[in-house]
C-alpha cells in the first residue's frame, strides 16, 4: 500500500525535506514547457535528439508504406526513406529523390509542417535556456553565533561570484521549528528573523548578514538542545537584480541546528591595498575562528 501511494505521488524537495504530494491534479500537457526548462543541458540535448530521431523514423515508415511514392527511392529501402525524411524535415531541398505521387506529397507536406513548428519550438526553448539568468551567489556552509556590539548574533555569509555587482539585494532569514500547542499537539511555526540590515543598493562581493539575539528574538533563551528537540531549520534567501541583463534573481540556502557553530565568528576576508582598493579572499568565506569568551542564545 505504501509503495502504491509512492508511485502515484509527486516528490518536491524543499528546506531539506522531501514532500510527497498525494492525490494531486493530473499532469497537463502545458506542464511540458516547465518540465523542459527544468532539465539539465545533457537531458535536454538527449530529449531533442530522441524527438528528432522519432519524428524521422515515423515519417520514414510513412514513405515506405507506398512504394513508388518517392521518385528515385529504392523499394523498401529504409535508409533511403530515413534520409529523405531528414531532408524533408529540415526543408533543405531534394537531390535525385522527390515526391512523385499525391500520397508522397501529402506525407512530405505534413512532415514539413511538423519540421517548421518543431524548429520554432526548439529554437525558442534554447533561447530561453541560454537567456535565463542564474544567480551565482553562494552561502556559507554554516551559521555562527558570536557577540556583536555586546549581544549574541546569529550570522551567515553570502558571496556574489559575478564580475559585476548585483543591484537592490534583499536578504531574509526565517526560522522554522516544531512547538507544542496548548492542546499538546506538535505544530510547525515560522518566524521571520529581524536582520541588522535587510537591503543593499549594491551587492559587489561578500557580505555577512546578522540577526541580533535580543529579548524580542524567537531564539532568545534557546539552547542547541532546544533547537534539536524542535527540529529547527533556517532558510536564508536573497533576491537581487542582475545589472547586466537586467533580471530579478532569487536563491536560498537551508541550514539545520547541526550547522550552527557556537562561539565562532567568520574570519576577515577584506584587506585594504591602498585607499579605494581592497582584496576579497573568497577561499575564506566558510572559515571561522573561536571567540575569546563563551556566548549563547
Amino acid at each position: 500500500m505504501r509503495s502504491q501511494s509512492k508511485k502515484k505521488s509527486t516528490a518536491v524537495k524543499s528546506s531539506g525535506v522531501t514532500f510527497y504530494k498525494l492525490n494531486v491534479n493530473k499532469w497537463e500537457w502545458r506542464d511540458a514547457y516547465h518540465w523542459l526548462l527544468t532539465l539539465t543541458w545533457s537531458q535536454f540535448s538527449a530529449f531533442v535528439f530522441a524527438t528528432y530521431l522519432g519524428i524521422n523514423l515515423f515519417f520514414s515508415f510513412g514513405f515506405l508504406l507506398r512504394p513508388g511514392c518517392i521518385a528515385g527511392m529504392q523499394s523498401w529501402c529504409w535508409t533511403d526513406a530515413f534520409f529523405f525524411s531528414v531532408e524533408t524535415l529540415a526543408t533543405v531541398g531534394y537531390g535525385h529523390m522527390y515526391p512523385d505521387s499525391l500520397y508522397g506529397h501529402c506525407v512530405a507536406t505534413a512532415e514539413i509542417i511538423v519540421g517548421m513548428f518543431g524548429m520554432a519550438i526548439i529554437t525558442g526553448l534554447i533561447f530561453i535556456r541560454f537567456s535565463r539568468p542564474e544567480a551565482r551567489i553562494v552561502f556559507s556552509k554554516s551559521l555562527v553565533v558570536a557577540p556583536f556590539n555586546g549581544q549574541p548574533a546569529l550570522m551567515f555569509r553570502a558571496a556574489n561570484l559575478r564580475d559585476q555587482a548585483m543591484a537592490e539585494a534583499e536578504f531574509r532569514l526565517m526560522l522554522m521549528r516544531d512547538e507544542l500547542t496548548k492542546e499538546g499537539d506538535s505544530f510547525r511555526r515560522f518566524y521571520p528573523l529581524t536582520l541588522q540590515f535587510d537591503r543593499l543598493p549594491v551587492f559587489p562581493a561578500i557580505i555577512t548578514i546578522r540577526h541580533v539575539i535580543d529579548k524580542t528574538s524567537p531564539l532568545h533563551g534557546s539552547t542547541l538542545a532546544d533547537m534539536e528537540r524542535g527540529d529547527s531549520r533556517f532558510i536564508a534567501s536573497i533576491v537581487c537584480i542582475d545589472s547586466v541583463i537586467p533580471a530579478s534573481l532569487q536563491t536560498h540556502a537551508v541550514y539545520t541546528w547541526r550547522d550552527i557553530r557556537m562561539n565562532h565568528r567568520f574570519v576577515e576576508v577584506y584587506s585594504e591595498i591602498h585607499q579605494g582598493a581592497m582584496t576579497v579572499d573568497y577561499s575564506r568565506i566558510d572559515s571561522t575562528e573561536a571567540v575569546p569568551e563563551a556566548t549563547g542564545f
